[in-house]
Protein backbone atom coordinates (compact mmCIF):
# COMPACT_ATOMS: atom_id res chain seq x y z
CA UNK A 1 0.00 0.00 0.00
CA UNK A 2 2.77 2.47 0.48
CA UNK A 3 4.52 1.29 -2.63
CA UNK A 4 1.44 2.52 -4.24
CA UNK A 5 1.09 5.60 -2.24
CA UNK A 6 4.54 6.91 -3.33
CA UNK A 7 3.75 6.09 -6.77
CA UNK A 8 0.31 7.82 -7.11
CA UNK A 9 2.23 10.83 -5.03
CA UNK A 10 4.73 10.65 -7.71
CA UNK A 11 2.75 11.13 -10.49
CA UNK A 12 0.31 13.62 -8.95
CA UNK A 13 3.27 15.75 -8.78
CA UNK A 14 4.05 15.84 -12.27
CA UNK A 15 0.53 16.39 -13.42
CA UNK A 16 -0.15 18.97 -11.14
CA UNK A 17 3.34 20.48 -12.41
CA UNK A 18 2.43 20.03 -16.19
CA UNK A 19 -0.97 22.13 -15.02
CA UNK A 20 1.51 24.47 -14.00
CA UNK A 21 3.41 25.30 -16.97
CA UNK A 22 0.15 25.78 -18.97
CA UNK A 23 -0.96 28.48 -17.15
CA UNK A 24 2.59 30.13 -16.88
CA UNK A 25 2.65 30.06 -20.55
CA UNK A 26 -1.45 31.13 -20.92
CA UNK A 27 0.04 34.69 -20.00
CA UNK A 28 2.75 34.57 -22.66
CA UNK A 29 0.07 33.17 -25.61
CA UNK A 30 -1.75 36.38 -26.95
CA UNK A 31 -2.30 35.86 -30.34
CA UNK A 32 -2.26 32.58 -33.12
CA UNK A 33 1.39 33.35 -33.64
CA UNK A 34 2.05 32.55 -30.09
CA UNK A 35 -0.55 30.01 -29.77
CA UNK A 36 0.65 27.53 -32.30
CA UNK A 37 4.17 28.95 -32.31
CA UNK A 38 5.31 30.27 -29.17
CA UNK A 39 6.28 33.77 -30.74
CA UNK A 40 9.31 31.98 -32.29
CA UNK A 41 10.39 32.58 -28.75
CA UNK A 42 12.02 29.21 -28.52
CA UNK A 43 15.76 28.22 -27.21
CA UNK A 44 18.11 25.94 -28.47
CA UNK A 45 17.45 23.54 -25.49
CA UNK A 46 13.65 23.55 -25.50
CA UNK A 47 13.84 23.45 -29.46
CA UNK A 48 15.69 19.97 -29.38
CA UNK A 49 14.33 18.05 -26.53
CA UNK A 50 10.59 19.56 -26.97
CA UNK A 51 11.10 18.06 -30.84
CA UNK A 52 12.79 14.88 -29.71
CA UNK A 53 10.34 14.44 -27.02
CA UNK A 54 6.98 15.35 -28.86
CA UNK A 55 8.71 12.59 -32.00
CA UNK A 56 9.62 9.55 -29.06
CA UNK A 57 6.02 9.20 -27.83
CA UNK A 58 5.61 5.93 -26.08
CA UNK A 59 7.20 4.05 -28.55
CA UNK A 60 10.54 4.95 -26.78
CA UNK A 61 9.87 3.34 -23.45
CA UNK A 62 7.39 0.87 -24.64
CA UNK A 63 7.50 -0.26 -28.36
CA UNK A 64 11.71 -0.66 -28.11
CA UNK A 65 12.02 -2.03 -24.85
CA UNK A 66 9.24 -5.17 -25.79
CA UNK A 67 10.29 -6.03 -29.32
CA UNK A 68 13.86 -5.93 -28.35
CA UNK A 69 12.67 -8.12 -24.90
CA UNK A 70 10.96 -10.73 -27.72
CA UNK A 71 13.11 -10.92 -31.28
CA UNK A 72 16.64 -9.49 -30.28
CA UNK A 73 18.51 -6.95 -31.93
CA UNK A 74 17.72 -6.81 -35.53
CA UNK A 75 14.34 -5.67 -35.89
CA UNK A 76 14.98 -2.60 -33.31
CA UNK A 77 18.58 -2.13 -34.46
CA UNK A 78 17.68 -1.64 -38.22
CA UNK A 79 14.61 0.67 -37.04
CA UNK A 80 17.15 2.26 -34.44
CA UNK A 81 19.62 2.61 -37.36
CA UNK A 82 16.50 4.63 -39.69
CA UNK A 83 15.54 7.03 -36.98
CA UNK A 84 18.87 7.95 -35.87
CA UNK A 85 19.89 9.18 -39.64
CA UNK A 86 16.22 10.70 -39.96
CA UNK A 87 16.74 13.15 -37.04
CA UNK A 88 20.10 13.66 -37.61
CA UNK A 89 19.74 14.35 -41.53
CA UNK A 90 16.17 16.17 -40.53
CA UNK A 91 17.77 18.83 -38.03
CA UNK A 92 21.25 19.18 -40.42
CA UNK A 93 19.12 19.75 -43.68
CA UNK A 94 15.54 21.19 -42.95
CA UNK A 95 15.78 22.66 -40.03
CA UNK A 96 17.45 26.15 -40.79
CA UNK A 97 15.67 26.38 -44.11
CA UNK A 98 12.60 26.08 -42.68
CA UNK A 99 12.77 28.05 -40.01
CA UNK A 100 13.79 31.00 -42.51
CA UNK A 101 11.24 30.79 -44.75
CA UNK A 102 8.57 30.71 -42.82
CA UNK A 103 9.93 33.54 -41.19
CA UNK A 104 10.59 35.41 -44.69
CA UNK A 105 6.85 34.17 -45.72
CA UNK A 106 5.14 34.85 -42.03
CA UNK A 107 3.92 31.43 -41.61
CA UNK A 108 3.21 29.78 -38.16
CA UNK A 109 2.19 26.31 -39.49
CA UNK A 110 2.82 23.56 -42.02
CA UNK A 111 -0.34 23.69 -44.36
CA UNK A 112 0.16 27.48 -44.06
CA UNK A 113 3.71 27.81 -45.46
CA UNK A 114 2.67 25.30 -48.24
CA UNK A 115 0.45 28.05 -49.70
CA UNK A 116 2.56 30.88 -48.97
CA UNK A 117 5.76 29.20 -50.11
CA UNK A 118 3.82 28.63 -53.60
CA UNK A 119 1.80 31.78 -53.54
CA UNK A 120 -1.21 29.39 -53.74
CA UNK A 121 -3.81 32.64 -53.54
CA UNK A 122 -6.76 29.94 -53.26
CA UNK A 123 -5.40 28.11 -50.31
CA UNK A 124 -6.36 24.83 -51.76
CA UNK A 125 -2.32 23.40 -50.50
CA UNK A 126 -2.90 24.56 -47.44
CA UNK A 127 -6.45 23.20 -47.01
CA UNK A 128 -5.75 19.81 -48.54
CA UNK A 129 -2.56 19.59 -45.79
CA UNK A 130 -4.86 20.55 -43.29
CA UNK A 131 -7.80 17.62 -44.27
CA UNK A 132 -4.52 15.00 -44.13
CA UNK A 133 -3.24 16.27 -40.71
CA UNK A 134 -6.91 15.66 -39.29
CA UNK A 135 -7.13 12.12 -40.75
CA UNK A 136 -4.13 11.16 -39.12
CA UNK A 137 -3.10 13.15 -36.17
CA UNK A 138 -6.72 12.25 -34.30
CA UNK A 139 -6.52 9.03 -34.01
CA UNK A 140 -2.81 8.94 -33.37
CA UNK A 141 -4.06 11.78 -30.48
CA UNK A 142 -6.43 9.23 -29.39
CA UNK A 143 -3.83 6.02 -29.25
CA UNK A 144 -1.82 8.47 -26.72
CA UNK A 145 -5.25 9.01 -24.29
CA UNK A 146 -5.73 4.82 -24.41
CA UNK A 147 -2.06 4.65 -23.52
CA UNK A 148 -2.14 6.55 -20.48
CA UNK A 149 -6.05 5.16 -19.76
CA UNK A 150 -4.15 1.07 -19.59
CA UNK A 151 -0.91 2.78 -17.91
CA UNK A 152 -3.23 3.49 -14.84
CA UNK A 153 -5.85 0.45 -15.39
CA UNK A 154 -2.91 -1.88 -15.35
CA UNK A 155 -1.07 -0.41 -12.06
CA UNK A 156 -3.87 0.29 -9.95
CA UNK A 157 -7.01 -1.66 -11.91
CA UNK A 158 -8.67 1.75 -11.75
CA UNK A 159 -11.38 2.33 -14.84
CA UNK A 160 -9.92 2.78 -17.77
CA UNK A 161 -12.05 5.25 -18.98
CA UNK A 162 -11.85 6.88 -16.01
CA UNK A 163 -8.17 7.03 -15.72
CA UNK A 164 -7.91 7.97 -19.50
CA UNK A 165 -10.27 11.08 -18.81
CA UNK A 166 -8.16 12.22 -16.02
CA UNK A 167 -4.93 11.87 -18.33
CA UNK A 168 -6.70 13.80 -21.33
CA UNK A 169 -7.98 16.17 -19.12
CA UNK A 170 -4.42 17.38 -18.17
CA UNK A 171 -3.19 17.51 -21.58
CA UNK A 172 -6.13 19.48 -22.87
CA UNK A 173 -5.61 21.72 -19.83
CA UNK A 174 -2.31 22.94 -20.25
CA UNK A 175 -2.47 23.20 -23.98
CA UNK A 176 -5.36 25.26 -23.77
CA UNK A 177 -4.23 27.93 -21.89
CA UNK A 178 -1.03 27.64 -22.83
CA UNK A 179 -0.82 26.29 -26.39
CA UNK A 180 2.29 25.68 -28.32
CA UNK A 181 5.05 27.36 -25.59
CA UNK A 182 3.14 25.11 -22.84
CA UNK A 183 3.34 21.71 -24.85
CA UNK A 184 7.21 22.79 -25.89
CA UNK A 185 8.21 23.56 -22.43
CA UNK A 186 6.58 20.74 -20.81
CA UNK A 187 7.96 18.33 -23.67
CA UNK A 188 11.41 19.63 -22.15
CA UNK A 189 10.66 18.51 -18.51
CA UNK A 190 8.70 15.49 -19.62
CA UNK A 191 12.29 14.04 -22.42
CA UNK A 192 14.18 14.77 -18.65
CA UNK A 193 12.26 12.99 -16.66
CA UNK A 194 11.87 10.02 -19.73
CA UNK A 195 15.85 10.18 -19.15
CA UNK A 196 15.81 10.10 -15.51
CA UNK A 197 13.16 7.09 -15.93
CA UNK A 198 15.51 4.92 -18.13
CA UNK A 199 18.74 5.05 -16.51
CA UNK A 200 16.64 4.30 -13.14
CA UNK A 201 15.49 0.95 -14.86
CA UNK A 202 18.62 0.11 -16.71
CA UNK A 203 20.51 0.32 -13.70
CA UNK A 204 18.16 -1.56 -11.78
CA UNK A 205 17.14 -4.30 -14.48
CA UNK A 206 20.76 -5.17 -14.56
CA UNK A 207 20.94 -5.66 -10.81
CA UNK A 208 17.65 -7.70 -11.32
CA UNK A 209 19.62 -9.74 -13.78
CA UNK A 210 22.27 -10.55 -11.90
CA UNK A 211 24.79 -8.24 -13.46
CA UNK A 212 25.84 -7.13 -16.71
CA UNK A 213 27.59 -10.07 -17.98
CA UNK A 214 24.58 -12.17 -17.28
CA UNK A 215 22.86 -9.95 -19.69
CA UNK A 216 25.35 -10.54 -22.09
CA UNK A 217 25.74 -14.47 -21.65
CA UNK A 218 21.78 -14.80 -21.82
CA UNK A 219 21.53 -12.77 -25.06
CA UNK A 220 24.08 -14.56 -26.96
CA UNK A 221 22.77 -17.95 -25.72
CA UNK A 222 19.25 -17.30 -27.68
CA UNK A 223 19.69 -17.83 -31.40
CA UNK A 224 19.79 -14.93 -33.30
CA UNK A 225 19.07 -12.36 -30.77
CA UNK A 226 22.30 -10.19 -30.84
CA UNK A 227 22.66 -10.74 -34.69
CA UNK A 228 21.59 -7.79 -37.05
CA UNK A 229 21.04 -10.16 -40.17
CA UNK A 230 18.87 -12.92 -37.97
CA UNK A 231 16.27 -12.36 -35.69
CA UNK A 232 15.14 -14.64 -32.36
CA UNK A 233 11.94 -16.27 -32.78
CA UNK A 234 10.34 -16.47 -29.20
CA UNK A 235 7.73 -19.19 -30.01
CA UNK A 236 10.28 -21.65 -31.47
CA UNK A 237 13.40 -20.19 -30.12
CA UNK A 238 14.80 -20.64 -33.12
CA UNK A 239 16.81 -18.24 -35.26
CA UNK A 240 15.22 -16.55 -38.29
CA UNK A 241 16.86 -14.90 -41.21
CA UNK A 242 16.43 -10.74 -41.64
CA UNK A 243 17.23 -10.07 -44.97
CA UNK A 244 18.31 -7.08 -46.79
CA UNK A 245 14.63 -6.03 -47.60
CA UNK A 246 13.10 -6.03 -43.99
CA UNK A 247 16.28 -3.92 -43.07
CA UNK A 248 15.86 -1.85 -45.83
CA UNK A 249 11.57 -1.21 -44.70
CA UNK A 250 13.15 -0.40 -41.31
CA UNK A 251 15.35 2.10 -42.53
CA UNK A 252 12.56 3.98 -44.28
CA UNK A 253 11.19 4.93 -41.22
CA UNK A 254 13.67 7.92 -41.19
CA UNK A 255 12.05 8.69 -43.96
CA UNK A 256 8.96 10.12 -41.45
CA UNK A 257 11.06 12.68 -39.94
CA UNK A 258 11.07 15.14 -43.36
CA UNK A 259 7.08 15.60 -43.13
CA UNK A 260 6.13 15.39 -39.11
CA UNK A 261 4.19 18.50 -38.77
CA UNK A 262 4.93 18.82 -34.72
CA UNK A 263 8.23 18.24 -35.43
CA UNK A 264 9.03 20.81 -38.29
CA UNK A 265 7.27 23.23 -36.22
CA UNK A 266 10.16 22.99 -33.50
CA UNK A 267 12.24 24.01 -36.71
CA UNK A 268 9.99 27.13 -37.31
CA UNK A 269 9.51 28.23 -33.70
CA UNK A 270 13.35 28.72 -32.56
CA UNK A 271 14.19 32.25 -31.63
CA UNK A 272 17.62 32.41 -33.77
CA UNK A 273 18.31 30.30 -36.33
CA UNK A 274 21.92 30.28 -35.59
CA UNK A 275 21.14 28.21 -32.40
CA UNK A 276 19.91 25.13 -34.25
CA UNK A 277 23.48 23.69 -34.36
CA UNK A 278 23.39 23.08 -30.54
CA UNK A 279 19.72 21.70 -30.79
CA UNK A 280 20.79 19.55 -33.54
CA UNK A 281 23.39 18.40 -31.25
CA UNK A 282 21.62 17.89 -28.71
CA UNK A 283 19.11 16.42 -30.25
CA UNK A 284 20.93 13.95 -32.06
CA UNK A 285 22.53 12.64 -29.03
CA UNK A 286 19.90 12.05 -26.90
CA UNK A 287 17.78 10.57 -29.21
CA UNK A 288 21.17 8.11 -30.07
CA UNK A 289 21.43 7.26 -26.20
CA UNK A 290 17.90 7.04 -25.39
CA UNK A 291 16.88 4.46 -28.31
CA UNK A 292 20.39 2.56 -27.51
CA UNK A 293 19.17 2.31 -23.75
CA UNK A 294 15.28 1.63 -24.49
CA UNK A 295 16.86 -1.20 -26.42
CA UNK A 296 19.12 -2.41 -23.77
CA UNK A 297 16.38 -2.42 -21.60
CA UNK A 298 14.70 -5.16 -23.26
CA UNK A 299 17.40 -7.40 -23.26
CA UNK A 300 18.16 -6.58 -19.56
CA UNK A 301 14.33 -7.66 -18.85
CA UNK A 302 14.69 -10.53 -21.53
CA UNK A 303 17.65 -11.38 -18.49
CA UNK A 304 15.94 -10.72 -16.04
CA UNK A 305 13.31 -13.45 -16.70
CA UNK A 306 15.27 -16.08 -17.19
CA UNK A 307 16.83 -14.86 -13.85
CA UNK A 308 13.34 -15.74 -12.22
CA UNK A 309 13.10 -11.87 -11.57
CA UNK A 310 10.47 -10.91 -13.74
CA UNK A 311 7.27 -13.14 -14.76
CA UNK A 312 7.51 -14.08 -18.51
CA UNK A 313 5.94 -11.82 -21.00
CA UNK A 314 4.45 -12.53 -24.07
CA UNK A 315 3.37 -10.65 -27.60
CA UNK A 316 1.82 -7.56 -26.80
CA UNK A 317 2.87 -7.80 -22.88
CA UNK A 318 6.57 -7.91 -23.68
CA UNK A 319 5.61 -3.89 -24.09
CA UNK A 320 5.33 -3.72 -19.83
CA UNK A 321 8.85 -4.87 -19.08
CA UNK A 322 9.53 -1.62 -17.95
CA UNK A 323 6.17 -1.31 -15.83
CA UNK A 324 6.96 -4.58 -14.40
CA UNK A 325 10.68 -3.03 -13.42
CA UNK A 326 9.38 -0.02 -11.77
CA UNK A 327 6.55 -2.25 -9.75
CA UNK A 328 9.57 -4.50 -8.60
CA UNK A 329 11.78 -1.58 -7.72
CA UNK A 330 8.94 0.32 -5.72
CA UNK A 331 8.80 -2.62 -3.25
CA UNK A 332 12.83 -1.25 -1.84
CA UNK A 333 11.45 1.37 0.38
CA UNK A 334 10.04 4.83 0.07
CA UNK A 335 12.60 5.91 -2.06
CA UNK A 336 12.51 3.52 -4.56
CA UNK A 337 8.99 3.66 -4.56
CA UNK A 338 9.01 7.51 -5.26
CA UNK A 339 11.52 6.63 -7.94
CA UNK A 340 9.15 4.00 -9.77
CA UNK A 341 6.73 6.67 -9.75
CA UNK A 342 8.57 9.04 -11.63
CA UNK A 343 9.51 6.22 -14.06
CA UNK A 344 6.19 5.52 -14.60
CA UNK A 345 5.78 9.86 -15.41
CA UNK A 346 8.11 9.14 -17.88
CA UNK A 347 5.71 6.60 -19.95
CA UNK A 348 3.43 9.33 -19.36
CA UNK A 349 5.62 11.86 -20.24
CA UNK A 350 6.94 9.79 -23.65
CA UNK A 351 2.91 9.59 -24.04
CA UNK A 352 1.85 13.22 -23.58
CA UNK A 353 4.84 14.77 -25.06
CA UNK A 354 3.15 13.18 -28.19
CA UNK A 355 -0.31 13.58 -28.05
CA UNK A 356 -0.25 17.40 -27.04
CA UNK A 357 1.70 18.35 -29.78
CA UNK A 358 -0.41 16.34 -32.21
CA UNK A 359 -3.77 17.76 -30.37
CA UNK A 360 -2.16 21.37 -31.78
CA UNK A 361 -1.45 20.60 -34.84
CA UNK A 362 -4.20 19.24 -35.74
CA UNK A 363 -6.31 22.37 -33.67
CA UNK A 364 -4.31 24.65 -35.59
CA UNK A 365 -5.79 22.82 -39.14
CA UNK A 366 -9.16 23.12 -38.04
CA UNK A 367 -9.27 26.57 -36.57
CA UNK A 368 -6.27 28.50 -38.81
CA UNK A 369 -5.88 26.41 -41.48
CA UNK A 370 -9.28 25.45 -42.98
CA UNK A 371 -11.95 27.86 -41.41
CA UNK A 372 -9.47 31.17 -41.86
CA UNK A 373 -7.20 30.27 -44.33
CA UNK A 374 -9.47 28.12 -47.09
CA UNK A 375 -12.78 29.03 -46.12
CA UNK A 376 -11.71 32.57 -45.49
CA UNK A 377 -13.67 33.09 -42.28
CA UNK A 378 -13.12 36.48 -40.84
CA UNK A 379 -12.20 36.59 -36.98
CA UNK A 380 -10.51 38.93 -34.52
CA UNK A 381 -7.57 37.92 -32.76
CA UNK A 382 -10.02 37.02 -29.18
CA UNK A 383 -12.44 35.12 -31.12
CA UNK A 384 -9.54 33.26 -32.63
CA UNK A 385 -8.07 32.83 -29.39
CA UNK A 386 -11.31 30.96 -28.02
CA UNK A 387 -11.59 28.95 -31.62
CA UNK A 388 -8.03 27.80 -31.23
CA UNK A 389 -8.57 26.91 -27.59
CA UNK A 390 -12.14 25.43 -28.15
CA UNK A 391 -10.74 23.43 -31.00
CA UNK A 392 -8.20 21.48 -29.20
CA UNK A 393 -10.83 20.44 -26.46
CA UNK A 394 -13.07 19.32 -29.39
CA UNK A 395 -10.11 17.14 -31.09
CA UNK A 396 -9.46 16.09 -27.39
CA UNK A 397 -12.96 14.71 -27.38
CA UNK A 398 -13.14 13.22 -30.43
CA UNK A 399 -9.87 11.31 -29.46
CA UNK A 400 -11.30 10.04 -26.01
CA UNK A 401 -14.25 9.25 -28.18
CA UNK A 402 -12.41 6.98 -30.17
CA UNK A 403 -10.19 5.36 -27.51
CA UNK A 404 -13.28 4.59 -25.57
CA UNK A 405 -13.18 0.76 -25.70
CA UNK A 406 -10.22 -0.57 -23.92
CA UNK A 407 -9.56 -3.41 -26.59
CA UNK A 408 -9.41 -1.18 -29.57
CA UNK A 409 -6.64 -1.53 -32.24
CA UNK A 410 -5.84 2.25 -32.45
CA UNK A 411 -2.32 1.81 -31.23
CA UNK A 412 -1.76 -0.23 -35.03
CA UNK A 413 -2.25 3.47 -36.43
CA UNK A 414 0.77 5.01 -35.07
CA UNK A 415 3.22 3.43 -38.00
CA UNK A 416 0.21 4.32 -40.31
CA UNK A 417 0.26 7.87 -39.71
CA UNK A 418 4.08 8.06 -39.44
CA UNK A 419 3.79 7.02 -43.14
CA UNK A 420 1.09 8.87 -43.89
CA UNK A 421 2.99 11.74 -42.50
CA UNK A 422 6.05 11.26 -44.66
CA UNK A 423 4.65 10.44 -47.83
CA UNK A 424 2.21 13.00 -47.75
CA UNK A 425 4.78 15.80 -46.23
CA UNK A 426 8.03 14.87 -46.30
CA UNK A 427 8.50 14.82 -50.24
CA UNK A 428 6.87 18.31 -50.45
CA UNK A 429 8.65 19.68 -47.66
CA UNK A 430 12.56 18.78 -49.48
CA UNK A 431 11.35 20.07 -52.82
CA UNK A 432 9.89 23.13 -51.44
CA UNK A 433 13.19 24.12 -49.56
CA UNK A 434 15.41 22.83 -52.01
CA UNK A 435 13.95 22.90 -55.60
CA UNK A 436 13.52 26.34 -57.10
CA UNK A 437 11.05 24.95 -60.34
CA UNK A 438 8.93 23.26 -58.05
CA UNK A 439 5.25 24.50 -58.17
CA UNK A 440 2.01 24.13 -56.67
CA UNK A 441 0.34 21.93 -58.78
CA UNK A 442 3.18 19.39 -58.29
CA UNK A 443 3.25 20.04 -55.11
CA UNK A 444 -0.51 19.11 -54.84
CA UNK A 445 0.29 16.09 -57.09
CA UNK A 446 3.10 14.98 -54.51
CA UNK A 447 0.80 15.72 -51.46
CA UNK A 448 -1.96 13.64 -52.34
CA UNK A 449 0.10 10.67 -54.23
CA UNK A 450 2.20 10.34 -51.43
CA UNK A 451 -1.19 10.20 -49.30
CA UNK A 452 -2.93 8.01 -51.08
CA UNK A 453 -0.18 5.45 -52.06
CA UNK A 454 0.05 4.96 -48.32
CA UNK A 455 -3.39 3.52 -47.97
CA UNK A 456 -3.14 1.59 -51.19
CA UNK A 457 0.06 -0.15 -50.44
CA UNK A 458 -0.92 -0.74 -46.87
CA UNK A 459 -4.09 -2.52 -47.62
CA UNK A 460 -3.71 -3.54 -51.35
CA UNK A 461 -0.02 -4.50 -51.97
CA UNK A 462 1.65 -5.60 -48.47
CA UNK A 463 -0.46 -8.25 -47.84
CA UNK A 464 0.82 -9.70 -51.19
CA UNK A 465 4.21 -10.63 -49.22
CA UNK A 466 7.13 -11.24 -50.51
CA UNK A 467 9.40 -8.67 -52.24
CA UNK A 468 5.60 -6.65 -51.53
CA UNK A 469 6.32 -6.72 -47.94
CA UNK A 470 7.69 -2.97 -47.33
CA UNK A 471 7.20 -0.29 -45.22
CA UNK A 472 4.46 2.17 -47.32
CA UNK A 473 6.19 4.93 -46.40
CA UNK A 474 9.17 3.84 -48.55
CA UNK A 475 7.20 3.46 -51.69
CA UNK A 476 5.13 5.89 -51.09
CA UNK A 477 7.82 8.69 -50.72
CA UNK A 478 9.06 7.42 -53.69
CA UNK A 479 6.25 8.14 -55.82
CA UNK A 480 5.20 11.16 -54.21
CA UNK A 481 8.34 12.85 -54.91
CA UNK A 482 8.10 11.13 -58.80
CA UNK A 483 4.94 13.00 -59.05
CA UNK A 484 6.17 16.50 -57.62
CA UNK A 485 9.27 16.07 -60.40
CA UNK A 486 6.81 15.14 -63.36
CA UNK A 487 4.38 17.45 -62.82
CA UNK A 488 6.07 20.12 -62.16
CA UNK A 489 8.05 19.96 -65.12
CA UNK A 490 5.09 19.16 -67.54
CA UNK A 491 3.38 22.48 -65.94
CA UNK A 492 3.86 25.73 -66.26
CA UNK A 493 7.15 26.98 -64.17
CA UNK A 494 6.94 29.33 -60.98
CA UNK A 495 6.74 33.09 -61.68
CA UNK A 496 9.17 35.64 -61.07
CA UNK A 497 8.13 36.64 -57.47
CA UNK A 498 7.83 33.01 -56.31
CA UNK A 499 11.76 32.52 -57.39
CA UNK A 500 12.81 35.55 -56.37
CA UNK A 501 11.08 34.90 -52.69
CA UNK A 502 13.07 31.28 -53.03
CA UNK A 503 16.34 33.27 -53.68
CA UNK A 504 16.04 35.57 -50.84
CA UNK A 505 15.53 32.25 -48.58
CA UNK A 506 18.33 30.91 -49.43
CA UNK A 507 20.64 33.43 -48.08
CA UNK A 508 19.16 33.93 -44.92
Amino acid sequence: MTAKICIILAISVYLLGMLYVGWRSAKRSRNTDDFYLGGRKLGPLVTAMSAEASDMSSYLLMGLPGLAYLTGTADVGWTVLGLAIGTYLNWLIVARRIRCYTHLTGSITLPDFFSKRYHDQKNILCGIAAVIIIIFFIPYTASGFAACGKLFQSLFGVDYMAAMLVSAAVIVLYCAMGGFLAASTTDFIQSVIMTIALLAILLFGVHLAGGFGNVIENARSLPGYLSMALTHDPVTGAAKSYGALSAVSMLAWGLGYFGMPHVLLRFMAIENADKLKLSRRVASVWVVIAMGVAVFIGLVGNAATRAGNIGALEGSASETIIVRFADALSHHGVLAALLAGMVLAGILASTMSTSDSQLLAASSSISQNLLQDFFGVKMSKKTTMILARLTVVLIALIGVFLARDPNSSVFGIVSFAWAGFGAAFGPVVLFALFWKRSNRYGALAGMLAGGAMVFVWKYLVRPLGGLWDIYELLPAFLVASLCIVVVSLATKAPDAAVTAEFDRAKTL
